[in-house]
């Protein structure tokens, strides 16, 4: 059982998350993050890279890239605030050409990788200088700036605000702060009144990803459409329309990270996502993914955004000058590779 855990994609990220956990319990024992609020704090930032990393991850064991998904964090961010600020929109029928947008978008990226044979590196780092520039151009001309506030007037009244923010579970903490099982504030209110609600869309990402690769038929294919796919294409597994639901999926659910910051906020910018393509293909990578693809873990993907969380609020907490956290991203992604495919030649052995 003991080699059979090692072996698999998920133990590497899990191994990670344990020594980073161990870190800074020791270095940051006093600093309030093991404090409920500082436990929320870096698991929310965990919840908005897990959400793009679960897809991300998916696409990576079917063999290919998106380097498009923090622009399209940007550019649909702003599908949602122009018609619901500008054009007067309800929220509901905003969100909804922003995630019909990003699905548009993302087929379009898959037809072009399947029909042309380009590299889905390229074509969709193509995508990425397109989108960040079409979103910054269209904002500027409906607007004249880059940045759209002023929603939080229309979310007060919104029937579809509860599931993009606010926070959930709340009678359960209050119960927690009432047993003393939580810290209060000073009112008597629990120092933590609920779970922000993207933590849930992380866990529900990471859960039906898991689901979808090892429960159902197309996960089947997108490893065999990762693994080889001339040989997946003999055995009748539809390759081209499995990658193009894939790319389509990590459009979505950028245009699910782009609605959770937009609600979350009230404001939309052109520069949100930035760098989040290259966190997401990194916590994959951690997560066990192979670049080759065809051998990959979408919880190591969760994991590896926990641990991407982690260590960016550790470092505040600890008061280490945040641009370190870029050497801790260069470094992982190289051990991360390497170990990964140490596992994988003993796993194949």
């Amino acid at each position: 059982m003991g080699r059979r855990w090692v072996a698999t994609p998920a133990f590497g990220a899990a191994a990670g998350c344990a020594l980073v956990f161990a870190f800074f319990a020791i270095f940051a024992a006093d600093s309030g993050m093991w404090s409920a609020r500082g436990i929320v704090n870096f698991l929310e930032v965990s919840a908005l890279l897990g959400i793009l990393a679960a897809p991300v991850a998916l696409l990576m064991i079917g063999g290919e890239f998106d380097l498009s998904v923090g622009s399209m964090v940007g550019a649909v961010s702003i599908a949602i605030a122009i018609p619901a600020m500008e054009w007067g929109w309800p929220l509901g029928p905003s969100i909804a050409l922003g995630f019909a947008f990003a699905a548009a978008w993302g087929g379009l990226n898959g037809i072009v990788v399947v029909r042309s044979g380009l590299p889905s590196f390229i074509v969709t780092l193509a995508s990425l200088f397109v989108l960040r520039g079409l979103a910054l151009g269209v904002t500027r001309w409906a607007t004249g700036r880059t940045q759209i506030g002023g929603l939080k007037e229309p979310l007060a009244t919104a029937s579809v605000a509860p599931l993009f923010s606010g926070e959930v579970a709340e009678p359960l903490f209050s119960a927690l702060a009432d047993a003393g099982w939580m810290a209060t504030r000073v009112d008597g209110a629990p120092a933590v009144t609920g779970l922000p609600v993207s933590i849930l869309w992380w866990v529900a990402a990471v859960a039906l990803g898991a689901f979808v690769l090892f429960r159902t038929r197309f996960g089947n294919w997108v490893l065999a459409a990762g693994g080889d796919a001339r040989a997946a294409l003999r055995c009748g597994v539809p390759v081209d329309r499995v990658k193009i639901a894939l790319f389509v999926a990590t459009a979505a659910s950028a245009a699910l990270v782009a609605t959770l910051q937009v609600l979350d906020a009230g404001s939309a910018d052109t520069n949100r996502g930035l760098q989040k393509e290259f966190e997401a293909i990194t916590a994959a990578v951690i997560g066990g993914c192979l670049l080759s693809g065809g051998h990959g873990s979408i919880l190591g993907a969760g994991l590896g955004a926990l641990l991407f969380g982690t260590v960016q609020m550790g470092l505040f907490y600890t008061g280490v000058d945040s641009d370190w956290f870029q050497v801790f991203l260069g470094a992982m992604l190289l051990g991360a590779v390497g170990f990964n495919r140490f596992v994988r030649g003993r796993a194949l052995a």
